[in-house]
């Protein structure tokens, strides 16, 4: 029997993120921090097959191009039976930092395993996911991880309460290949060893203090390429029961952490008032 409901592909946070040198492969070994939001794309079955995009971010795919749920899909290809289609929900900007496409491919991938390939172990899945992008691993299940390597090297992410945040976007489009290169023309790169890190976080206020200390290495040449983002960040930080504010990824999406709910629900209403072209979405996180 079919599964009726709709599968999340929830954004994926950097709460940090440092980057080291590019190795002899062009690829840069990374440490980062990920989390991701009750909030995100929408995947589901369709009865007509291939892939339908709708959502109000549907328009920003690129024009005929082979997405990650289209990849997702041909790696399962000769275990699916004819006919088979997904509807994605594109709720989330495009080259945004929030790993969106990684995480349709995941949700899409858990879908087709539930339904018509239960005996595909997660091993195997995640070797595909893992197979289609250096965020495909953490993003398959959603799941707070410290990412390594390429970003494939995952292991588990202290306990932590839940935060509630913000996440905004100005609308601006930013190619990671383009933000990578004006990182490596700065050349300041990190030593990617993980920070020391405790057995739990307790508290918004615990965890925001522990993170002022580390930093996301592609903001810096985020900012070169899209100004806008400091106006973001400025707004952020200058708002009340903004614990912590910074880029996730390599933008132009940013995120605050706020003191609760409540901060959270008024900063989101306060940013879209101030600020109507932008996408903003007050989440919670982890």
């Amino acid at each position: 029997m079919l599964e009726s409901q709709v599968y999340l592909a929830p954004a994926k946070v950097n709460l940090f993120l440092h980057v080291g040198a590019p190795a002899d492969d062009g690829f840069h070994p990374i440490c980062s921090g990920m989390v991701f939001c009750d909030y995100g794309d929408l995947v589901a079955l369709s009865s007509s097959p291939g892939l339908s995009v709708s959502g109000p971010f549907s328009g920003h795919l690129d024009s005929g191009g082979v997405n990650l749920v289209d990849r997702a899909m041909s790696a399962l290809a000769d275990r699916l039976p004819p006919g088979v289609g997904l509807t994605l929900e594109k709720r989330l900007p495009v080259a945004a930092g929030l790993g969106g496409g990684s995480s349709d491919a995941g949700a899409a991938l858990r879908l087709l395993r539930a339904n018509f390939v239960p005996e595909l172990s997660d091993e195997e899945l995640e070797d595909i996911a893992a197979s289609l992008g250096s965020d495909g691993a953490a993003c398959l299940w959603g799941r707070s991880v410290l990412a390594q390597g390429r970003g494939e090297r995952l292991s588990p992410w202290p306990s932590m309460s839940t935060l509630y945040g913000v996440l905004v976007n100005p609308r601006v489009e930013i190619s990671t290949a383009k933000v990578y290169r004006r990182f490596d023309e700065m050349a300041v790169f990190s030593d990617c060893t993980p920070p020391e890190m405790p057995s739990g976080f307790q508290g918004a206020s615990i965890i925001a203090g522990w993170l002022r200390n580390l930093r996301n290495d592609l903001q810096a040449p985020a900012l070169s390429l899209a100004p806008v983002i400091e106006t973001v960040l400025n707004a952020l930080q200058s708002a009340d029961g903004v614990l912590l504010a910074r880029m996730s990824g390599s933008g132009a999406t940013c995120f605050a952490i706020c003191e609760d709910e409540a901060a959270s629900d008024r900063l989101a209403g306060a940013m879209g008032r101030a600020y109507p072209a932008w996408w903003v979405q007050a989440c919670r996180l982890a």
